[in-house]
C-alpha cells in the first residue's frame, strides 16, 4: 500500500505471469482497445494511470503502433515490468493523485485502479487536467456491491461501483459520458457462484481462480468473444462483474 492506494505489490510478479494466459486480461484489453478506437478514433497519443505490468499497453501497442503510449504507476515494481513489455513508451513513477503532465494527452485510462483508491474523485480529477480539451476518458471498475468478497479485501479494493455512483463523479470531475456498459455479464452467474465460494474458503487464491484450467479458459473466452460483439453493435449491458465508461472532458 502506497499512502491510501490499496495494493500490494507483491501481485506484479504473478500478474506478469498471468496475465496473457487469463481470459479476463485477454477479454479487458480487447474491450478497452475496441472502446479507444471507436469512440475516441482520434486519439494519437494515450496514458494508462495505474499501468500496472503494462499488459494494456502492450495489447495497444500491437494493435496502434501508431499510437504513443505512456504509463505511470505509483509502485516501481510495476514500472519494471512495463518497461519490459512496452519498449517504445514513456513510463513514469507517479502517483495517480499527483499526475506529471497537464493537458498532454488525448486520452487517458485506469483500468481497474479506482476501486484500490480512497480519494477516486481525486483521480479523476487529475485525469482531466493531463486531458487536452475535448480528450477522451476510459475506465473500467468493478461492479455490484452484492459480490464483495474476501477476494476484494486480498486485492486491495476498498469499494464496488454502482453505475449511478460513477456516472455522478465522473461528471462532477467535469466529463460528459459518452458511453457506459456492464461486462463480464454472460458470465455473471458463474461469477457469483465463484464470489460465494471464495467467502466460504478465504484462503482461496484470487489471482489462480483468473486463470481456470485450460478449456474453461477458452469457454469463458468464448463467452467474453460473444459479448464484445454484442456490445460493438450498440448493445448496452445494465448487470455484469464490471463496468467500462468512456466519457469526454469538457
Amino acid at each position: 500500500m502506497a499512502g491510501d492506494i490499496h495494493y500490494d505489490p507483491a501481485f506484479f510478479e504473478r500478474l506478469r505471469a498471468l496475465e496473457a494466459r487469463s481470459f479476463w486480461f485477454r477479454a479487458r484489453n480487447a474491450l478497452v482497445a475496441e472502446a479507444l478506437a471507436k469512440i475516441f478514433p482520434g486519439a494519437r497519443d494515450f496514458l494508462d494511470v495505474g499501468c500496472g505490468t503494462g499488459f494494456i499497453l502492450e495489447g495497444l501497442a500491437a494493435r496502434r503502433p501508431s499510437l504513443r503510449l505512456t504509463g505511470a504507476d505509483v509502485f516501481g515494481e510495476a514500472i519494471a515490468f512495463a518497461r519490459d513489455r512496452v519498449p517504445g513508451g514513456m513510463l513514469v513513477r507517479a502517483d495517480a493523485r499527483r499526475l506529471p503532465f497537464a493537458a498532454a494527452f488525448d486520452a487517458a485510462g485506469a483500468f481497474d485502479v479506482l476501486e484500490h483508491i480512497r480519494d477516486d474523485e481525486a483521480v479523476l480529477v487529475e485525469m482531466r487536467r493531463v486531458l487536452r480539451p475535448g480528450g477522451g476518458l476510459l475506465l473500467t471498475v468493478p461492479q455490484h456491491a452484492r459480490l464483495w468478497s474476501a477476494a476484494d479485501e486480498r486485492a486491495g479494493h476498498v469499494r464496488r461501483y454502482t453505475r449511478r455512483d460513477l456516472e455522478r463523479k465522473v461528471r462532477a470531475a467535469g466529463f460528459d459520458i459518452e458511453a457506459v456498459t456492464g461486462f463480464v455479464s454472460l458470465l455473471l452467474p458463474a461469477l457469483t457462484a465463484v464470489r460465494l465460494w471464495e467467502n466460504r474458503r478465504p484462503r482461496t487464491d484470487t489471482l489462480a481462480c483468473l486463470a481456470p484450467p485450460r478449456l474453461l479458459d477458452a469457454a469463458f473466452a468464448a463467452a467474453m468473444a460473444a459479448e464484445r460483439g454484442l456490445i460493438r453493435r450498440g448493445i448496452r449491458f445494465p448487470f455484469g462483474g464490471s463496468i467500462l465508461l468512456a466519457a469526454r472532458r469538457r
